[in-house]
């Protein structure tokens, strides 16, 4: 049965506080493993991540796990909000929900894959990701404010 069937008051499009939730969750647990992963590189001195010619490695690695954690909680507070609203606040913060899971996969996304193929000290290609997904986070946080100031439909 359905979150929607087993309460009534959500309506059929509206986001789902459990899938924000749920998102949340599984994306601290991704970057907290890239944590664990980068923490490994520097205590075993891989080369490919310390070596000062890639510096831009190390940095754009560190800058993935901290946003990718920093963004999973936003979402956890985006479904932890999901559940203080009613059902019609829930429908207009829809494309929200899906704006932050933008921001969650693009701004480490691109940090990550600019860091694996640097160019120099310059950041690779991915690092496009990160305004597309700086500008979605934007969006999705003005639109969330802003349907939080209105009243209720």
């Amino acid at each position: 049965m359905s979150e929607t069937e087993n309460n009534p008051s959500i309506e059929a499009g509206a986001p789902s506080a459990a899938a924000a939730l749920q998102f949340g969750w599984w994306g601290i647990l991704v970057f907290l493993s890239l944590g664990v992963v980068l923490e490994i590189l520097h205590g075993f001195k891989v080369q490919w991540y310390l070596h000062p010619d890639y510096e831009v490695r190390h940095l754009m690695g560190r800058l993935a796990h901290a946003h990718g954690t920093g963004l999973s909680l936003l979402m956890l507070g985006f479904g932890a909000t999901l559940n203080t609203v009613e059902a019609s606040t829930r429908t207009r913060l829809q494309l929200s929900g899906v704006l932050i899971r933008a921001a969650v996969v693009l701004v480490p996304g691109g940090f990550l894959l600019g860091g694996l193929w640097p160019h120099g000290a310059d950041p690779g290609l991915g690092i496009v990701l990160v305004p597309i997904g700086a500008l979605a986070l934007f969006v999705a946080v003005l639109r969330i404010a802003r349907t939080l100031a209105l009243p209720a439909a």
